[in-house]
């Protein structure tokens, strides 16, 4: 599973303009084979990366970078890194598109991550030059304004919208109702298929078994899972929810949904045919 919760996946196109980027995006690095396509765009919030205790970088003026399509990272300009907590090791990286980067470990007192930062002095992207790439997930925590984000920086052009409604939906494993709802939520979120959370009172929860599998989302939090078992049949983390999701999703708080992808989803009776993704 991705570290990205259930159905983490975007297009690579952006949203509403077909292939061309959105207004005050740049899109940049397409190389000769095709290969390699890297999207800026100048971030509006202040962004904080936090190791060791220490802030490490502090900018109110963050790159975003789309080194592939599903979702952007970091760059924050070098004077607004901590400096003196790189640690050049002599080392290159390699992109195909982002250039030669030169490698430094991020050390702060007896802690350090190794080589988790990239700096492409001689890019041939223009927009990197001058600022440096933290690892999300090498540092301890990252700040939106004053608020901690995780698994990755959320895209501006996802949306997420959750809706109460009516529909009946039912979904069938093996050709078992396993659950069945006329008071279903749809999630909507940007370039996936829709999702529906159910009540656990419409659900078989006697062919729920818990797993341990847990991933994280940046616009729903944490997810944990079920598995459910069909006679002698077991299919494995099929059904996932969150305790407790970050604020803008808190009306699936403990919803169940099923992976549309792996079951028979029947929609006002009639049957929908299973998304294509990456799950």
């Amino acid at each position: 599973m991705p570290r990205c919760g259930p159905g983490k996946w975007r297009a690579t196109c952006w949203p509403g303009t077909g292939n061309k980027p959105a207004p005050g995006v740049v899109a940049t690095g397409m190389t000769t084979d095709g290969r390699g396509r890297v999207r800026t765009e100048p971030g509006t919030k202040r962004v904080r990366a936090v190791f060791g205790g220490q802030v490490v970088a502090d900018t109110l003026h963050p790159l975003m970078v789309w080194e592939v399509p599903y979702y952007p990272v970091y760059y924050v300009p070098r004077e607004d890194v901590r400096t003196e907590y790189l640690v050049a090791t002599g080392e290159t990286a390699h992109s195909p598109s982002r250039g030669d980067a030169d490698v430094f470990t991020v050390r702060v007192g007896d802690r350090e991550a190794a080589g988790a930062a990239l700096e492409y002095q001689d890019s041939p992207l223009e927009a990197l030059k001058g600022h440096v790439r933290l690892d999300f997930a090498a540092m301890d925590a990252w700040f939106e304004e004053d608020e901690e984000i995780f698994v990755h920086p959320r895209d501006p052009r996802t949306r997420v919208d959750i809706l109460a409604s009516s529909r009946h939906v039912r979904i069938e494993i093996d050709g078992v109702t396993v659950a069945e709802s006329r008071s279903p939520r749809l999630l909507f979120e940007t370039g996936l298929p829709t999702r529906y959370y159910l009540p656990k009172t419409d659900v078989r929860l006697d062919l729920l078994e818990p797993s341990d599998t847990i991933t994280r989302c940046p616009y729903k939090g944490e997810a944990s899972y079920y598995s459910v078992r069909v006679g002698d049949r077991l299919h494995s983390d099929v059904v996932w929810y969150y305790r407790s999701p970050l604020p803008e999703s808190q009306k699936v708080q403990g919803l169940v949904a099923f992976y549309d992808e792996k079951v028979d989803v029947y929609l006002d009776g009639v049957k929908q045919e299973r998304p294509k993704t990456k799950f």
